[in-house]
């Protein structure tokens, strides 16, 4: 593309951009402060209770486990989070099980049992109030929806007869699909570009990669929640070729001539993200934020997560 027609294109997305920031409201009111916590010990350090008490956190969509297929094609839960802190007494606690894609693919008429018997006996075991909400976490597709929709719809009849809530997340991508049958979804505005890709400098999130989106939101018959990132990835390419994101420093053998890069999301592009979802006049008034590690509360200043955490 010659640079005249890229300059035209980058200015037509900012135009496109401005148009719908400048339909949202522009009223300020206060949100309900949400994290997600994700690790698989749940611990709270002096910063992560700062940073609650700080920032009045009324909600923790805490990660209780996995819901994988093993080696034995046999569909288990996995990654299990141990608690090693009590809860604090000034946050609910939303139980959120992830479910590898593949389970979806299998007939398993007793996995909303399963799940919401583990989810309360976790919860009990562990002094977590009983839960007024349980959150699913998937990443469907259209090949896997008909088996999804109808677990969801069972454990939602479960849930209902214990007076809780149902919730899933909802990606971007999932806008453009039929909504799923639950009391409401978490829409998770982050992992917008390919991770793979070394001249793709933004995959965590970029306002360009959610634009073609926002046309979905009027129209999705689902009450919503964004889920903003705080998190950042270290990539590791050789040769210009995705060897895999580094969660530890020796996740991976590092050679002459490798490249590390680091990718995370700035302040503007979580800003500008924010403004362009609450340009749906009913989004919920929640801000959650992913997720709730030392690295990542403490990227910003307090004013700067007090300006994401407000409208």
């Amino acid at each position: 593309m010659s640079m005249k027609k890229s300059g035209i294109a980058c200015l037509t997305l900012t135009v496109a951009v401005l148009i719908i920031i400048a339909g949202c409201h522009s009223d300020r009111v206060e949100s309900v402060h949400s994290l997600y916590y994700w690790s698989t010990v749940f611990t709270i350090s002096d910063q992560q209770k700062a940073f609650i008490d700080h920032h009045n956190i009324s909600r923790i969509y805490l990660r209780y486990f996995d819901v994988v297929v093993d080696s034995h094609d046999e569909v288990m839960p996995n990654a299990t989070c141990v608690f090693k802190s009590r809860v604090p007494d000034s946050t609910e606690v939303i139980p959120t099980v992830f479910i590898v894609n593949e389970v979806m693919r299998r007939q398993n008429d007793s996995l909303p049992e399963l799940i919401l018997r583990r989810v309360l006996q976790m919860s009990e075991t562990n002094l977590v109030p009983m839960p007024k909400e349980i959150q699913i976490d998937c990443d469907w597709t259209q090949s896997t929806q008909q088996r999804y929709f109808e677990f969801l719809s069972h454990l939602h009849e479960l849930t209902d007869a214990k007076g809780m809530t149902l919730s899933a997340t909802i990606r971007l991508h999932q806008l453009a699909l039929p909504v799923p049958p639950v009391d409401r979804g978490v829409l998770m505005v982050y992992n917008t570009g390919d991770v793979t890709r070394l001249d793709v400098s933004k995959p965590i999130l970029d306002p360009k990669d959610i634009a073609p989106y926002i046309k979905w939101l009027p129209d999705y018959q689902l009450s919503l929640t964004e889920a903003l990132p705080l998190f950042s990835w270290k990539v590791l390419f050789r040769g210009g070729k995705y060897v895999g994101i580094m969660h530890s420093a020796d996740e991976y053998p590092v050679i002459e001539g490798d490249s590390i890069v680091l990718r995370q999301p700035c302040m503007d592009d979580i800003m500008q993200a924010k403004r362009m979802v609450e340009c749906r006049d009913d989004i919920a008034r929640e801000i959650i934020l992913f997720d709730m590690n030392n690295n990542n509360i403490t990227r910003f200043t307090d004013n700067e997560y007090e300006e994401i955490y407000h409208y």
